[in-house]
């Protein structure tokens, strides 16, 4: 019997692979897009033990990479430096981290009779979706960068989540690592309770303290016993250097020392992102000398901090899909010289339907500052009534807050507004920032 269901499995497999390649062809000949999704949403109608049978062919096992913010650019990385050392890597690195996604990606490097000939696997993982992966993808290695409220009207409060990771991991196998981050209370509190071998990433540099904790801020609460917690500082959100008056919780030791490693690209997120990275690769056997050799030439991944040169002018895309995200980004432009930024705002399903979200971003930090303000997007009535409220009446006079419902023309009108010395800063959700780069590179995800 069991002889006959593997041999099922093959034949589905086998078959379910020919036909994901026979789409992934027709959709790239075609110039629809990047078939990151659509592959691995038919091969698992056909074979729908698709992500195991493929899991467990990977030689050293699958790494994935879960958390609110960060995802792509740290799974990034984490595949430059494997890939630096000689190692094949599968890796999902179009940003599709549904599960028809990760299927799609783990297709990609399959021969046509389904065969996976790679070193490593590294998934980047909706949050939200984690608990449903890990039975049959039995990972190596799991990296928990952070947890934010983010689509609210789909996954949920922080705390939900992290109880449902805590509860899910703690199942897996002992000789499985999780990398958790120690600023990140929750997280931090998660990685405590593990039976699993456990370390952690984080900053130790007081100097990046913020003047006060931000408005939008999630888990400033004791996840032991509820009380609130006391911070020495705050790095962006609740992210910092905390302990618990009453029950002794404090934030756990991470295993490298932030201050010794550089950070290449912009924003203090992207610090986080490299330490993550960094400290999965040591602990794959990646000696530190590859791994600073690969940061310091490591290029962002598409959206995230994306350089892009557009008629001659310069344009920086910084995704900014939720309130802590989207602080991080305002606080990378506000601190450049340049006074031209396009924010787009959708609300379609990979950004979540409710926006309430952007009343908890400080966008009083961008208004007050001037310079011109274009607004685009589904939403961009909701964007637009934000920045109004988020002017002083003193502010108006160095503001010019253009609302342009066609995107290629608010691109178009962004673009005019630019000096040739500047750069256009563009702020996008998530389903924005494909159109943003549909727009300027002619290409799309499907």
């Amino acid at each position: 019997m069991g002889n006959k269901i593997q041999f099922i499995d093959r034949l589905r497999l086998g078959l379910a692979v020919s036909i994901a390649k026979g789409v992934t062809l027709g959709v790239r000949s075609l110039r629809l897009g990047s078939a990151s999704v659509l592959p691995g949403s038919i091969a698992r109608r056909i074979a729908p033990r698709l992500l195991q049978l493929l899991s467990q062919q990977v030689k050293n096992g699958v790494i994935l990479i879960a958390g609110t913010n960060g995802k792509t650019t740290t799974s990034l990385l984490l595949r430059s430096i494997l890939e630096h050392k000689g190692y094949r890597v599968a890796h999902n690195s179009t940003g599709a981290n549904l599960e028809n996604g990760l299927m799609t990606a783990l297709l990609e490097s399959t021969n046509f009779v389904g065969t996976l000939n790679v070193d490593y696997a590294i998934l980047e993982v909706d949050e939200n979706i984690l608990p449903k992966v890990l039975a049959p993808i039995q990972p190596r290695m799991i990296l928990c960068l952070n947890l934010f409220r983010d689509q609210l009207d789909r996954y949920g409060e922080v705390d939900t989540i992290s109880k449902r990771w805590t509860k899910i991991i703690s199942t897996l196998p002992p000789e499985t690592v999780v990398i958790p981050n120690a600023d990140d209370p929750t997280l931090s509190y998660l990685g405590q309770q593990l039976p699993q071998k456990v370390l952690f990433f984080g900053l130790n540099e007081p100097q990046h303290y913020l003047d006060a904790i931000p408005h939008a801020v999630d888990s400033i609460y004791c996840p032991k016993c509820g009380y609130p917690l006391d911070y020495q500082g705050v790095y962006l959100s609740h992210l910092g250097d905390f302990h618990c008056p009453n029950c002794g919780f404090r934030k756990s030791q991470p295993t490298l020392n932030s201050s010794e490693w550089s950070q290449i690209l912009i924003g203090l997120y992207n610090k986080y992102n490299t330490l993550a990275a960094a400290t999965a690769a040591m602990e794959l056997g990646i000696d530190e000398a590859t791994i600073r050799d690969t940061v310091n030439n490591f290029q962002a991944a598409f959206g995230r901090a994306e350089e892009l040169e557009i008629d001659g002018k310069r344009v920086r895309i910084l995704l900014s899909k939720n309130p802590v995200g989207t602080n991080e980004t305002i606080r990378v432009v506000t601190q450049s010289t340049d006074k031209t930024t396009l924010l787009v705002l959708n609300d379609r399903t990979p950004d979540g339907t409710d926006v309430s979200w952007i009343w908890d971003v400080d966008t009083e930090k961008l208004v007050e500052r001037g310079g011109t303000l274009v607004v685009s997007g589904d939403r961009v009535y909701d964007m637009a009534l934000r920045l109004r409220y988020s002017a002083k009446s003193e502010d108006l006079s160095h503001l010019n807050l253009i609302v342009e419902e066609d995107l290629r023309q608010a691109i178009t009108t962004a673009l005019e507004h630019t000096p040739d010395n500047e750069t256009l800063h563009i702020l996008p959700t998530y389903s924005a920032m494909l159109e943003v780069r549909e727009v300027l590179t002619g290409r799309k995800i499907l």
